[in-house]
């Protein structure tokens, strides 16, 4: 089978059994045929992880944008994932390469003040403000993905002693502990619920709050606090790691409550906290670089 076969293979598994959405398994299909073409005569069952990395180099050169270039990169990690599937290769070529760190945007991150608006944004005089106060204070709380917050059974909740168990990414389960705050928005909004039992977030009809709905009530909210850039619960989670570590916070107990597998994954918000360092150092010093005195 030539690699433009393969490829339309992996493209109708992604349609048709994973049911990704047209337009990504488009870009998909441009990504991989720009692989196909920088392979030139090489079988895409031969490659080797060099042969992914002069790849990725490729890309570097052609000065794609961030996001452009991670999907690329997906692209073609999905395909070789896809061949191994198909038991044409046991082997993985882009399992050792990893993804540049300069394709990597830092994360969006609200500063306190921010945070402080957005979690008093909600009217507490209303049943569904009670839900979306405690909903912000949980996501800022435990760092939670959008995901494994729409899940969230209210079984899962230990209210006494402010943990929720988590399903996270692969099945795998972990335990996030929230502070006070949370527990007494979290506790006013269950209070008045009138069973004990199904999803902890639900809209008026009782039904579990899609991850959808939770992105469109995250952006009233940022709306209403008159925060101006792009809020969402992912934000909220980037916001969560940030300010553990920024004050002190050990980076493997952040991995640990994001529930990330690899460490790496968690060390992108050491580039977000030492960017902050450099801002406030710059702002404050007075012999800063642009703002250091004339010399006497």
């Amino acid at each position: 089978m030539t690699n433009p076969e393969w490829i339309n293979r992996f493209l109708q598994y992604l349609r048709i059994e994973k049911g990704v959405a047209e337009n990504t398994v488009e870009s998909y299909r441009h990504d991989l045929t720009m692989y196909c073409e920088h392979l030139g005569r090489l079988d895409v069952l031969q490659v080797q992880p060099t042969d992914v990395s002069r790849f990725l180099k490729f890309l570097y050169g052609r000065k794609l944008k961030p996001r452009s270039a991670t999907r690329a990169f997906a692209a073609v990690r999905g395909l070789h994932k896809f061949l191994i599937i198909e038991g044409a290769t046991s082997e993985n070529p882009t399992s050792t390469v990893e993804q540049p760190r300069w394709w990597k945007p830092l994360p969006n991150v609200l500063v306190l003040e921010e945070v402080d608006r957005l979690l008093a944004a909600p009217d507490l005089a209303t049943a569904r403000g009670l839900r979306d106060r405690a909903m912000l204070e949980v996501l800022y709380a435990t760092g939670l993905r959008v995901s494994e917050l729409a899940g969230l059974d209210l079984d899962a909740v230990d209210r006494q002693a402010r943990v929720v168990r988590v399903l996270g990414k692969g099945g795998k389960e972990r335990m996030v502990p929230y502070g006070a705050p949370a527990a007494r928005a979290l506790d006013a909004y269950l209070d008045r619920r009138a069973t004990a039992r199904g999803a902890v977030f639900v809209n008026r009809r009782g039904g579990r709050l899609s991850v959808r709905s939770i992105h469109t009530i995250v952006r009233r909210a940022a709306r209403a606090a008159g925060v101006t850039r792009r809020v969402s619960p992912h934000t909220l989670r980037h916001t969560f790691a940030t300010h553990l570590l920024d004050r002190g916070a050990d980076l493997r107990v952040i991995q640990e409550l994001l529930g990330h597998s690899r460490l790496s994954t968690t060390q992108r918000y050491t580039h977000v906290s030492m960017a902050q360092l450099l801002k406030t150092y710059e702002a404050a010093h007075p012999r800063a670089a642009g703002s250091a005195s004339p010399r006497q």
